[in-house]
């Protein structure tokens, strides 16, 4: 799996879900409890994962609509 996107905000991670899920690419949100451990006050990235296979399109889709992604 390769990092796509690493954002605190979780507008930005469901907006970047619904357009991959469009496209028919599989993505899985890592750090989503991580608000148990940290308050809730949204100090932790949660990070948005691809396959390696499905990467080059997830960057496409999401350049396409406005959301920068994780270089590397």
């Amino acid at each position: 799996m390769k990092l796509l996107l690493s954002t605190n905000d979780p507008t930005t991670i469901a907006f970047a879900t619904a357009m991959l899920r469009g496209e028919g690419i599989e993505c899985f949100e890592m750090d989503v409890h991580m608000s148990v451990l940290e308050g809730s006050i949204g100090a932790v990235r949660r990070r948005l994962m691809v396959r390696d296979s499905d990467h080059f399109l997830a960057v496409a889709v999401l350049r396409d609509n406005g959301i920068a992604v994780e270089e590397g």
